[in-house]
Formats: C-alpha cells, sequence, structure tokens
C-alpha cells in the first residue's frame, strides 16, 4: 500500500506536454479495498482497513478514506482503529485479488506489450513503440484509464514520464484517479523540490542517513558531492542517487521476472512458549512454500527461518540444501534444524520459512541418488488431489485443528500484507542471509 492519502495531489490535463516521454507507472488505487468496494457496494466512501479483525493482525491494505487519519500498511490493526475507530474492517480476499489482477495486467497488454509488473497491482509501460496506433503517450495515459475504469470498474493513476524513476514519481503524485505527465525537458524541474523519500529505491534508512547530513531535497542532492553521498549511502548506492537526482535512469522494460525467493510467515494470536508447536508451523510453512516452488517450476538451493519474539527482537537463520529441492518435508526439515539451533528463551510472535537462491527446477547436476524421491512422490500426489479436489481437501494428519490454536485464522491477512511490501521495497534497504542441512526423513519419519 502506497502512502500517498491524496494531499498535495498534481495532475496534467489531456493535451499535456508530453514531449520527450515514453515510460508508463500505472498503479491501481487502494487495490485491495477497491476490489472490496466493487464487489459489495455499500462500503463506497467509507474508511475501510483491509486486515484480519484483532488487534495484534497488521493492516494489509486502506482505503484513501482511511489513509487521511494515519492509517498505513504493516500497521498493527488496533493501533489503525484508534486512528480511524469507525473504519470498517475487511478480511482480505487474496484469491479475488489475484482474479482481479490478472484483468488489469489484461488491459494493460492491450496497449503495448512491453509491460513490466511490479505487483499485483502495479506495472511499467513502454509505449514508445505505440504511437501509430494509440497516440502519444500523454494520449494513452488517458486512454487506458478510460479502458481500465470499462473493464474493471477500478481507478488508476498514472505516471508519464522519459525514464522509469520519474513515471513511478509521478504516478505517486497524482494519486488517487489522476495523471501526471512530466515533459522530458521539464524533468530537472519536477525533481527538485521533491523530498530524498521520494525517489524509488530510498528506502527509510538511507532517507535518515541524507537527511542526518542536511539533504532533504533532490535540490540538495544535486549539491552534495557523489563522494558525500557514497559515504552516506555506500558506493553502489550513492552513485545511483546522484544519477536519479539528475534524472539519468537507464533501466529498460523487463518484461520477464525472475522469483528471488518465495517465503511464508505466520504472525500468531498469542505467543507461542511450546517448541513442538514451532516445529510443526515450520512444517506446515515449508509445505505452502514448496507447493508454490513446484507451482512455479523452481527448486531451492537454501532454506531460511525468521523468527521475532515476544519483545520483537528478530533472528534469522539461513542455510544450503545438499541438493536444490522443492519437497516440503526436506524444506521442513532444514528450517526445524535452524529452529534447533536459536535460543528459545522468550516466547514467540511470528515464525517464518523462505525458499532462496532459486533455480528452474532439474537443472541442478544429478546426484548419484535422489534423498527426496520418496517425498516428492507423495507430494505429486497431494498437489494431483488438490488440483481436483481444491487446497485444502487434503493435509498432514498433524495440522488438522491446529490452526485456529494460535493464529486465530490470519495468516492470509498477513501473507497479503507480506506480498504487498516485498513487492513495494523492492530495491530498497534491505539486507541478506546466506548460510548444509542434513537430509529429511523419508515418508515414514513424517512430523
Amino acid at each position: 500500500m502506497g502512502r500517498a492519502d491524496g494531499n498535495g495531489r498534481l495532475v496534467s490535463s489531456p493535451g499535456a506536454n508530453d514531449a520527450g516521454t515514453g515510460i508508463l507507472h500505472v498503479d491501481m488505487d487502494a487495490f485491495y479495498a477497491a476490489v472490496e468496494v466493487l464487489d459489495d457496494p455499500s462500503l463506497l466512501d467509507k474508511a475501510l482497513i483491509i486486515g484480519a479483525p484483532d488487534a495484534r493482525s497488521v493492516v494489509s491494505s486502506a482505503s484513501y478514506e482511511a489513509r487521511r487519519f494515519g492509517v498505513r500498511a504493516a500497521m498493527p490493526v488496533g493501533q489503525a482503529m484508534r486512528l480511524c475507530p469507525h473504519a470498517v474492517v475487511v478480511p482480505p480476499r487474496m484469491a479475488r485479488y489475484l482474479e482481479v489482477s490478472a484483468q488489469v495486467m489484461r488491459v494493460f497488454s492491450e496497449f503495448t506489450p512491453l509491460v513490466e509488473p511490479l505487483s499485483i497491482d502495479e506495472a511499467f509501460l513502454d509505449v514508445r513503440g505505440a504511437r501509430r496506433l494509440w497516440g502519444s503517450p500523454g494520449t494513452i495515459a488517458f486512454l487506458l484509464k478510460r479502458r481500465m475504469l470499462e473493464s474493471t470498474g477500478l481507478a488508476c493513476s498514472v505516471g508519464v514520464a522519459s525514464t522509469k524513476h520519474v513515471a513511478k514519481m509521478a504516478s505517486t503524485i497524482s494519486k488517487p484517479d489522476g495523471v501526471l505527465i512530466v515533459a522530458g525537458a521539464d524533468t530537472a524541474a519536477f525533481l527538485a523540490p521533491r523530498s530524498v523519500r521520494t525517489m524509488w529505491g530510498v528506502g527509510p534508512k538511507s532517507a535518515e542517513a541524507l537527511e542526518g547530513r542536511g539533504i532533504h531535497t533532490i535540490a540538495d542532492v544535486l549539491e552534495t558531492p557523489v563522494d558525500v553521498l557514497n559515504r552516506a549511502l555506500g558506493g553502489a548506492m550513492g552513485e545511483r542517487v546522484w544519477q536519479l537526482a539528475r534524472g539519468l535512469d537507464a533501466r529498460e522494460i523487463v518484461t520477464t521476472r525472475i522469483e528471488k525467493s518465495i517465503g511464508h510467515e505466520e504472525t500468531f494470536l498469542n505467543d507461542v512458549s511450546d517448541v513442538e508447536f514451532l516445529r510443526g508451523e515450520l512444517l506446515r510453512l515449508a509445505d505452502k512454500v514448496a507447493k508454490r516452488l513446484r507451482d512455479g517450476g523452481f527448486e531451492a538451493r537454501t532454506v531460511a527461518i525468521k523468527v521475532r519474539f515476544a519483545d520483537f527482537t528478530m533472528v534469522s537463520r539461513s542455510q544450503t540444501l545438499g541438493e536444490p529441492s522443492a519437497v516440503g518435508q526436506r524444506i521442513g526439515q532444514a528450517a526445524r534444524d535452524l529452529l534447533g539451533g536459536l535460543d528459545l528463551q522468550q516466547a514467540v510472535r511470528l515464525i517464518g520459512v523462505r525458499a532462496e537462491n532459486l533455480i528452474p527446477a532439474g537443472t541442478a547436476a544429478l546426484a548419484l541418488w535422489d534423498p527426496d524421491e520418496e517425498w516428492r512422490k507423495v507430494e505429486d500426489a497431494l498437489d494431483g488431489a488438490a488440483a481436483r479436489f481444491g487446497g485444502g481437501a487434503v493435509t498432514r494428519a498433524a495440522f488438522v485443528g491446529r490452526r485456529d490454536r494460535a493464529t486465530g485464522g490470519r495468516g492470509e491477512a498477513d501473507a497479503v500484507r507480506r506480498d504487498r511490501e516485498r513487492e513495494r521495497d523492492r530495491g530498497r534497504d534491505r539486507g541478506t542471509d546466506a548460510g548444509g542441512a542434513p537430509d529429511g526423513p523419508g515418508p515414514g519419519g513424517a512430523a
């Protein structure tokens, strides 16, 4: 969820100068909330919070009416309700959002094949080759907005510029339901007064490092020697900010996207001290990760876990598998081994499993024997049953009835929120882990 609440909105009129442009950034407005209103018109103009209805859950998204009270993504629902006590809390429906997202992406592809999805509800479009068919980039932006409303019933905001960076900034400033065109010759004037926090890829930590040196606006960046930026942000990031402040962005539209990692997390309704329960949750989450790996045609070389304790401190650990795998039992066993290496003196608030260092399935060098063969047969059979009878039709016996014990049924809300955060924060400040897992048990050793 973007932080824009409509204040300070700038828009362009049809026919505005779009010389030197060709890149569009299209972002659906308050997408999850808008889909809920689409399906239930009685929610129109109400302050909506998308999240599980309990105080420990987090906000996945919110309508603009709620954002104006300070409600933000990843904020605890309890805090959001204190800021906006009249808000309506709606549980997220990820399957429905994905269904509408597919419609959104089809509208994008009507105007150009050069579409780079950034998340479930936003994408870059290169329309430089579409002039003869649709007109200039500014014209296309207004046509696309109209077509999106006709096709999906949803509003979007569009930034039009000469580069991806400026187009993304422009779409944010035009929210909600606007178009902002930044002609190539106007790029410098557009950028100069903007806060460094509006630059795509400058996260909170980088912004604080710049502001601590008196660098608050992009104009300030222009006046700062690059070596000062390098000391504040590191060489690569400093050089990048120096370039972007000058309107220089050589990144082209990338129409194919490679997953870098796949993960699932669970925030518990009550803090958990039962180690066996945590081990069971790791296996359940590993099964979900493995299913997504198989669906995407990937195998993972590395397994990582994340644990957040009751005092909100967080640790992560990872290790490399002996052979790449997309088998839940193998991933789950590695995750359990990692958990066994942690000091669990505190109760646990959140736990997660992530598959990293992904490769296309079947591309690794063949081993003399396949340690996952028996479990792969079992999980292939489960995939077949799920495809025929539905995803919840078959599960491990150990998982039956355990979900509500600590989660309150909140997993989907947190999954939605995490997917949004990963997409929105792509390129922002973040760290990585690296880390051989012993072979997991065969089918007879399931826990």
